[in-house]
């Protein structure tokens, strides 16, 4: 699972830097905080997310995540 988490945290990360955005902007955008951005983008799961995976993970149900520009992460 954490492996999961760790993947997503990472692909944020390298799509923000992609956008040239800060961690303080995303934050701002998304309206979250600065340190749950920089705990997603370390992947430090969260009790939500990782529960989450756990559960779609039982289910044998994958995500695929894509942006607008068609860039993907399955999982």
């Amino acid at each position: 699972m954490e492996e999961n988490v760790k993947k997503i945290g990472s692909w944020v990360k390298k799509l923000r830097k992609e956008m040239g955005i800060t961690q303080e902007s995303l934050a701002l955008a998304s309206g979250t905080g600065l340190r749950f951005i920089s705990n997603l983008e370390n992947g430090k799961p969260t009790c939500q997310i990782d529960k989450v995976l756990q559960v779609l993970s039982a289910l044998r149900i994958g995500i695929t995540l894509e942006t607008s520009e068609g860039k993907t992460l399955k999982l």
